[in-house]
Order: structure tokens, then sequence, then C-alpha cells
């Protein structure tokens, strides 16, 4: 795994491999391995995630279809630095 440093901004490199490790699943392989679990237990385990993949797949699809209602999308909050997209309202043709 290989991240830059761009303009000497470690802090901004250790947020982007952080985002990488955690999307490979390397902090979740650390945590299992923390400790020893019995194969009862991680039989167990991947049961239960097997069935929280199923029901979300479930209810994705469901969503698409119109069985059921989307959740609402929250209004995302300007970043810091960014100017406000220009509304339709305030457009001057």
């Amino acid at each position: 795994m290989q991240v830059h440093v761009r303009d000497n901004n470690v802090d901004q490199a250790l947020k982007v491999l952080k985002k990488k490790m955690q999307r490979e699943g390397v902090f979740r392989e650390m945590k299992a391995r923390r400790s020893y679990e019995k194969p009862s237990e991680k039989r167990a385990r991947e049961k239960a995630e097997a069935v929280r993949r199923s029901r979300k797949a479930a209810r994705k699809l469901a969503q698409r279809e119109g069985i059921i209602a989307s959740p609402k999308k929250k209004p995302r909050a300007p970043r810091p630095g960014m100017r406000p997209a220009p509304s339709a309202a305030n457009a001057t043709h």
C-alpha cells in the first residue's frame, strides 16, 4: 500500500492511508487476530454477517423497486473554503 505526501501535508496523507486500510479490512483483521476465536464462534459470526448482507441487499432491491420508501437524504453542509453551488433561483441569464 502506498500513499504520496504532497506539499509536506502528512496529516492529509495519514487520512488517506487510514481510509485505504479501512477499505482493505486491515483494522478488522487486526481486531480479529487480537484474541483466539473458537471455530463455533467463527461460524456463528460469519453466518450473522451473511444474514446482515442478505437483508441489506433485499432492502436495497426493495427500495429500487419502490416497494419501500428510500431514506430521506440529509442536506450536506458546505465544506469550509468552498463556494456555494449556484441555485436556479439565483441564476441570471
